[in-house]
């Protein structure tokens, strides 16, 4: 059963998310929050959630900096990121703090079950056209051309960097076995692999530092 807390300041959002949540046979909400000093308290109580819907912009502590301190202080929750801004600019600093999914608010219900499901499952999910739209909005932040990478990435092989160019382009371990023409499950594992060298959490982390590496590129409209 996935434990899930739900973090919005406008209760027929939550409601909504409940009704849709509840109505899983894998899934119980154990927990709601208006705030992100709530969502704090929230992510080290019992019983503790799994998974934290959390909206970005909310009164007080906002979504991200809650993300920020969950993240920080080792808390189980991971944290899956709701907007209705598709150009949020606390977006990156909120994946840069360990969120490991952004989406916005009016994906289809099925889409929020399944990325609550694979962010449960240590996974990363990020709308693609947010992932663009971020990349582009924070091209000043990245490094200039011919900056050097930083020395962890010397640790994988040749196929694992070839992965992890494919996981920046935000395609999933299926889309990514399809153009290797490898198994699925040889992907997940070397996805595993490239988290382990890097010391990331997950997938969001990872696309993070293949861009700030300069290993991928922006690009340039």
């Amino acid at each position: 059963m996935i434990r899930v807390a739900l973090v919005d300041d406008q209760e027929l959002v939550r409601t909504g998310f409940r009704m849709v949540l509840e109505a899983q046979p894998d899934m119980t909400v154990v927990g709601e929050a208006a705030d992100g000093l709530a969502a704090v308290a929230l992510a080290a109580g019992r019983p503790q959630p799994d998974v934290m819907v959390m909206d970005v912009r909310m009164p007080g502590l906002d979504g991200v900096r809650a993300t920020q301190q969950i993240c920080a202080a080792g808390h189980r929750p991971r944290v899956l990121m709701l907007t209705t801004f598709d150009l949020d600019e606390y977006a990156f600093a909120a994946l840069k703090a360990g969120a490991s999914g952004f989406l916005l608010k009016d994906v289809p219900p099925h889409e929020l079950l399944f990325a609550i499901r694979s962010v449960h499952s240590g996974d990363a999910v990020v709308a693609p056209s947010t992932t663009k739209r971020l990349i582009d909005r924070f091209v000043p932040l990245l490094p200039a051309a011919g900056a050097e990478a930083p020395p962890d990435l010397a640790e994988l092989t040749e196929r694992e960097r070839e992965v992890l160019i494919h996981m920046a382009a935000g395609l999933s371990n299926t889309e990514i076995a399809g153009r290797l023409v490898v198994a699925e499950a040889t992907i997940k594992t070397h996805v595993g692999r490239i988290l382990s060298k890097l010391g990331l959490r997950d997938r969001v982390q990872a696309v993070v530092l293949a861009y700030e590496s300069g290993l991928v590129k922006p690009r340039q409209s």
